[in-house]
């Protein structure tokens, strides 16, 4: 297996390639159970974003960050953007996205409940990498829906082309790697 070394936050990952297409290899981060990584790249962060009231993330990766980010602001609750209606949200606000992660198209939402809460409010929006961009579109849309504000949108990693975006904020670059068709 091939591996892409990274160094982010003070932190060194060795992240498997794994080929996601015929044509394209990525770089595996996966920051679920990395402590240390998500401590520290939380750190770093909150002396990049700007002042706000909520965070949102996505089901499920960017959990982690949110959490700890949450925690290092002294904030009291953050948003997550489920990937499926659940039993207990009555009045769903819902989006669709499509995950470079699953290839597919995948839904995200959040209560009614959490979108009053949003109403009016600074949010900044949150993921552990940015890639295509469709996911935070899709939490840029439902913030939107909810009457929310777009503070900012961060991410530990910016990978590809999304690392030339002036409208995210994020700690490092991390490239992708294309596969020469075989013939």
């Amino acid at each position: 297996m091939k591996y892409y070394s990274l160094k982010v936050a003070g932190v060194e990952r060795k992240l498997p390639i794994i080929r996601i297409s015929d044509t394209l290899e990525i770089a595996s981060f996966v920051i679920l159970g990395d402590a240390e990584l998500v401590v520290n790249a939380a750190k770093e962060l909150k002396e990049k974003i700007p002042e706000v009231d909520y965070l949102i993330t996505a089901e499920a990766k960017g959990i982690p960050l949110v959490q700890e980010l949450a925690r290092l602001l002294g904030m009291k609750r953050y948003f997550v953007a489920r990937k499926s209606i659940k039993p207990y949200m009555s009045e769903p606000f819902v989006t669709e996205v499509y995950s470079i992660t699953t290839q597919a198209k995948q839904i995200l939402c959040l209560e009614k409940e959490e979108s009053e809460l949003i109403k009016g409010k600074r949010i900044l929006i949150v993921d552990d990498v940015i890639s295509t961009g469709e996911s935070i579109k899709a939490m840029e849309s439902l913030v939107k829906k909810a009457e929310g504000k777009v503070a900012g949108k961060a991410a530990i990693l910016a990978e590809g082309d999304s690392a030339n975006r002036k409208d995210i904020i994020y700690l490092e670059k991390l490239p992708v790697f294309p596969v020469k068709p075989s013939r």
